[in-house]
């Protein structure tokens, strides 16, 4: 298919910077007033999750359960914090919800649940779980002749759960052209850096290999990852992989690629300059 091109990409792109940032900001928020999250897996994720949200994905509140919905599954289910901030700037739950993060009895669960939460297609949080489901979702569209399309979001350190390499081999052998998963490639995984844990490279060669389209793009270029997304799929009869590389913390320099931030809670004082970098905010 012919490139999508769009004039108005530079100010979208300004618009999508400043509401991925809005998104770090309050799920920081959010993790602080818990006192417990995974605010490097947020901060890495909320720009590829402010573009699909709130730009690319045909799914809002008012058809969140339409049958030609596109579906997005948050495999790396831990970044709740992201995903549920991003839910709000979309319209799916209001500010006060977010206030209620990992509170006992609150819906906004440490990992997101289909049951309690609008916008969320299938409970996530073992990792490995996200694509083998997408691989379902898609397979059933092409069966249906249905024309929605499936992403979903994984971690880098979740692709050592072989459970995402048995999806890959599904997705290209049934031909799901219809699948996209973007890889969250922060290089960090709880405690240390994936290439220290299990070496994932060559990332790209690997799902090459396994019959899938691959792109590797900035996962914090918001013009970038919209291009990318707009023009899917890469190849007919093949799904896609994009590699978004990114860094885990991004946006706050006292948070970035280090892996103590992988589930650390920010202090009064760090929550105020990690919000003064990201907005000009002082609170």
């Amino acid at each position: 298919m012919p490139p999508v091109i769009d004039s108005d990409a530079d100010q979208i792109a300004t618009r999508l910077k400043r509401q991925a940032n809005e998104i770090r900001a309050r799920s920081l928020q959010m993790v602080h007033k818990a006192k417990v999250g995974h605010p490097g897996g947020d901060l890495s994720s909320a720009d590829i999750l402010a573009t699909l949200y709130l730009e690319v994905l045909n799914v809002s509140p008012q058809n969140a359960t339409a049958p030609d919905r596109d579906r997005f599954l948050m495999s790396k289910g831990h970044s709740s914090g992201a995903l549920y901030a991003t839910l709000a700037a979309a319209g799916f739950l209001s500010d006060a919800d977010l206030d209620l993060y990992m509170a006992p009895g609150s819906k906004l669960n440490g990992h997101p649940d289909r049951n309690k939460i609008p916008g969320v297609e299938a409970n996530t949080g073992p990792l490995g779980h996200g694509l083998p489901i997408a691989t379902g979702c898609a397979l059933a569209a092409k069966i249906a002749k249905a024309a929605w399309r499936t992403f979903v979001l994984t971690g880098d350190g979740e692709l050592q759960e072989g459970s995402n390499w048995e999806a890959a081999m599904s997705a290209a052998q049934f031909c799901l052209d219809n699948l996209t998963v973007i890889v969250d490639r922060n290089r960090f995984q709880q405690g240390a850096a994936t290439e220290e844990t299990i070496r994932l490279e060559p990332l790209a060669d690997k799902w090459r290999a396994f019959g899938w389209s691959v792109v590797e793009v900035d996962g914090h270029d918001h013009a970038a990852l919209r291009r990318c997304f707009k023009n899917l799929p890469l190849e007919p009869g093949k799904p896609v992989c994009v590699i978004a590389n990114t860094r885990k913390g991004r946006g706050v320099s006292f948070m970035e690629n280090r892996a103590d931030w992988h589930h650390r809670v920010p202090t009064a004082e760090e929550l105020r300059m990690a919000i003064h970098e990201l907005t000009g905010a002082d609170k």
